[in-house]
């Protein structure tokens, strides 16, 4: 898979539209594609251009070919900006723990072309949906390197806890099938190009449906999550009012009893 070159933050992080679907591209394949300081600030924007942009229906996260999907930050680097400004790489980060990823609009498709670890796990678990390669790990590193795992709370609803607390603990990775096994990620392919195949796959099968009733189901997921199953229920009603209030949900009755494509119009 060939990529621009990765000077600067547009080069390190790409991004490209294919009709109503972006994909956006971690370019660092000769770090591993760790996240240097301007490919976090460079992330954080592009989430807010994505849901600036309402043609956009999914993204795919994926990251140049190199048998690493994410190796965490850049450690190097964050050691030098230690020594240079006194502070922590996570006090001049606009969003340390990509949690801005959880209040896109649109489902993240996270196609993980080779193993994960550190942040490469947290943009993961902020995910929406996880194609993961065949015969990878992933697992929570940080306590190999005394840093810390605040952004792991969230995924006690996408794990045993059991599970979880061993990786964390232990920071070693598991296997991908194991992962798998666990239904954290939605499917395992056997090669780079296949996994961002599938994960392409689900990007269109989302593009297709009614983008108000895709946006509520994240949404209201992830109150549940956040909130519990009875707040959790009470939110997500909440968000549906505008979907069934809307255009599109007269337009997909109608295309139905008519035998034809709905035309959704986002209203």
């Amino acid at each position: 898979m060939g990529h621009a070159s990765e000077d600067g933050a547009e080069g390190q992080v790409l991004l490209r539209r294919d009709g109503a679907i972006a994909t956006i591209t971690l370019n660092r394949p000769n770090r591993r594609n760790a996240l240097s300081h301007a490919a976090n600030r460079r992330l954080y924007a592009l989430w807010d251009e994505v849901d600036a942009d309402p043609d956009i229906r999914a993204v795919v996260l994926t990251s140049a070919d190199c048998g690493t999907f994410c190796a965490g930050m850049d450690l190097k680097e964050a050691a030098a900006l230690r020594a240079s400004t006194g502070k922590d790489i996570l006090q001049l980060l606009d969003d340390p723990f990509y949690e801005r990823m959880r209040s896109v609009r649109v489902p993240i498709i996270a196609a993980m072309t080779g193993h994960f670890t550190a942040a490469g796990m947290v943009l993961a678990a902020n995910a929406d949906l996880r194609v993961g390669l065949a015969g990878t790990s992933g697992g929570i590193t940080e306590a190999r390197v005394g840093r810390g795992t605040p952004w792991a709370a969230p995924m006690v609803s996408m794990l045993p806890l059991a599970v979880l607390m061993e990786m964390a603990v232990t920071a070693q990775l598991l296997p991908i099938e194991r992962l798998y096994a666990l239904g954290f990620i939605n499917a395992v392919e056997a090669t780079p190009d296949d996994v961002r195949a599938k994960a392409a796959n689900y990007a269109r099968v989302i593009a297709d449906n009614a983008p108000l009733s895709v946006a509520a189901a994240k949404a209201g997921l992830l109150s549940s999550v956040a909130l519990g199953a009875q707040a959790g229920y009470a939110a997500s009603k909440a968000r549906h009012r505008e979907v069934y209030a809307s255009e599109d949900a007269i337009e997909g009755p109608r295309a139905f009893a008519e035998k034809r494509p709905p035309r959704w119009l986002g209203r």
